[in-house]
C-alpha cells in the first residue's frame, strides 16, 4: 500500500549504479549514483525524458553539446537522442519518464 524507500538518501557512491525507484505501464523513475570521474555510457531513452540533479555536478553530452548541470537543476531531454554523463563530483539524479 504505502510504500518509503530510502535509496537516495542511503545510496553509496561506487562508479555507476542504477535503481528503479518505481515503475508503471506510463512511468518510470530510475536513481542514478554516479562516483566522482564514473561515466554512464552512451545510450538513448526509449521516451521523452526528465532529468533533476539531487546532489552532485555533472556534464551531459547530447548532439555534440555539453549541458553543465548541478544540485537542484532540472532538464529535459527527447527520446532516442544518444547521449552520455560524466560526474565531476559525486553525484545523485534521478531520470524521470
Amino acid at each position: 500500500m504505502y510504500k518509503i524507500d530510502n535509496h537516495i538518501k542511503t545510496e553509496k557512491y561506487n562508479g555507476l549504479k542504477v535503481h528503479r525507484l518505481t515503475h508503471t505501464d506510463s512511468l518510470e523513475v530510475l536513481l542514478i549514483s554516479l562516483e566522482k570521474d564514473a561515466l554512464f555510457p552512451e545510450h538513448d531513452s526509449p521516451k521523452d525524458a526528465h532529468l533533476l540533479v539531487l546532489e552532485g555536478d555533472i556534464s551531459f553530452f547530447i548532439n555534440d553539446h555539453i549541458h553543465r548541470l548541478t544540485k537542484q537543476q532540472f532538464f529535459h531531454f527527447p527520446k532516442e537522442q544518444k547521449h552520455w554523463v560524466k560526474a565531476h563530483m559525486n553525484t545523485k539524479f534521478l531520470i524521470i519518464r
